[in-house]
């Protein structure tokens, strides 16, 4: 359930955003697709809140920053953008960032007919400046520059969710503690996302772990990128550890580590969203798309379709879960 009620909706002139705000006018048209795990941005100064909805049209995703805050995404499905005009960054599955809402404000959305899911981390200046010093080594400019009083509209570069942080936000969602210790715990992990997102690497310096790690990284992005590129017809994983140099048992194992899932999984992933955009689009068949994205048996297409998306793709999108719960609510 929704935590406590916040202020008052945010009134927008021009590009000023004044900060009597409330989220909930921004998410009205998902209903159950959003909802606070924990937190009060206004009392506690952290708010940490999921979404999971399909978007029948595309979702104004801007109207729910707080003016002057940091928000970190965690995102695991679907495609979301943010602007100030000069800058643009994209999350596309399985990827993270964080930007600020300074005095005008960012422009954001999310793709029309997709799946969303993403978590997102809320940190107002107040619990930023009680928690770091502008002088903390390496802290990240956008963090210093609120400490310092700063309020330009800043965002930071995109990064892929390693293993670890999907499962962060699987532990988020369902904390492993008594109720009576949640609101302890999730303060902790509030410190614990903001030092692992809001400080860089010191210049110059790597660790040989972290040289292993970055290694790793760049063969899985190179492998994602071939993947995207040959869904339909992809290749073997013996030759796919040939293109990218390692062998298919040590490919199979860091995809898996980086990733959060097996390759075979991943491609699963990448051939649904694609159906799902063909079938959008409605100038093909179910049998049309499912060998457009290399499914030879229309019935094994049918069965990881509705595996992925909760409906038989004859009647997508018109009966995915979240449209049926929001329209018996």
């Amino acid at each position: 359930m929704p935590g406590p009620a916040k202020a008052p909706p945010v009134q927008i002139t021009g590009s000023e955003c004044v900060p009597a705000f409330s989220e909930k006018p921004a998410w009205a048209p998902v209903g159950a697709g959003w909802r606070q795990l924990h937190g009060s941005y206004h009392e506690l100064g952290f708010s940490f809140e999921w979404h999971d909805f399909t978007a029948q049209k595309p979702v104004d995703w801007g109207r729910s920053f707080h003016p002057g805050s940091i928000e970190i995404c965690l995102n695991l499905s679907g495609r979301g953008w943010i602007t100030n005009g000069s800058q643009e960054m994209v999350f596309s599955p399985l990827t993270a960032g964080f930007y600020r809402q300074g005095v005008s404000c960012l422009t954001a959305g999310r793709a029309q007919g997709e799946r969303h899911q993403f978590l997102t981390v809320e940190l107002s200046p107040d619990f930023l400046r009680a928690h770091l010093a502008a002088d903390d080594a390496n802290l990240h400019s956008m963090a210093r520059e609120i400490i310092e009083g700063g309020e330009s509209v800043t965002m930071s570069g995109i990064i892929r969710l390693t293993a670890e942080q999907q499962q962060a936000v699987g532990s988020l969602r369902h904390p492993p503690v008594f109720a009576s210790a949640q609101r302890l715990w999730y303060q902790a992990k509030t410190l614990e996302v903001m030092a692992g997102f809001l400080y860089c690497a010191p210049a110059g310096k790597e660790f040989f772990c972290q040289r292993q790690q970055r290694v790793s990284q760049d063969r899985v992005d190179r492998v994602i990128a071939i993947l995207k590129k040959n869904f339909a017809e992809p290749p073997t994983l013996e030759a796919l550890g040939t293109q990218v140099g390692c062998s298919s048992f040590y490919l199979s194992r860091i995809f898996s580590q980086q990733m959060g899932k097996t390759i075979a999984q991943y491609l699963r992933q990448l051939r649904m969203e694609k159906a799902s955009e063909l079938l959008r689009d409605g100038k093909l068949n179910v049998t049309q798309v499912a060998m457009e994205v290399g499914y030879s048996s229309s019935s094994h297409f049918s069965t990881a379709f509705h595996e992925t998306f909760g409906c038989c793709p004859g009647l997508y999108p018109l009966a995915t879960p979240t449209q049926r719960s929001v329209r018996e609510d």
